[in-house]
């Protein structure tokens, strides 16, 4: 043994590797924490851009007698995406795919009757979120749009 090394004293240069480790550890199982998949975007955010966007986009005058023959309603909820549905007063209906972070979301419309689905483009749920701010749809194919109502 080293007869000038105090062994019941901790070296000072390992203690500073310790910190130092002990340090990342932490830094680093807070940031994996606040990385962990939480949405930006709410249901009930998602529920009401797409009612701000159906009541821009589609005549309601026809619900005003029958209020069952229009609406918007919740569908399924998956980790990245709710599913907001409008129902016209056709049967057809427009499925909102809004992604839970980004706030994208894609229009796919569904017409029952007929079997027919068509991509109808995308907005951005934020853009709805205030009543009365609106922004033009992005077609996705503008040569086979049909639509909606």
């Amino acid at each position: 043994m080293d007869k000038n090394v105090d062994y019941d004293k901790p070296n000072n240069y390992f203690m500073k590797h310790i910190a130092f480790i002990f340090l990342l550890t932490v830094l680093f199982l807070i940031s994996c924490n606040n990385n962990a998949s939480k949405s930006i975007i709410t249901a009930e955010m998602a529920y009401e851009g797409v009612s701000n966007y159906c009541h821009s986009a589609y005549d309601w005058s026809i619900a005003e007698t029958n209020s069952s023959i229009m609406y918007v309603e919740m569908g399924e909820d998956t980790d990245s995406a709710y599913q907001v549905v409008f129902r016209s007063y056709t049967g057809a209906l427009v499925n909102f795919y809004v992604d839970k972070k980004s706030g994208n979301t894609r229009i796919v419309e569904y017409v029952p009757t007929l079997d027919v689905k068509n991509e109808a483009g995308t907005i951005n749920i934020f853009d709805y979120l205030e009543e009365g701010k609106h922004t033009e749809v992005v077609p996705q194919d503008s040569s086979e749009q049909a639509p909606a109502n």
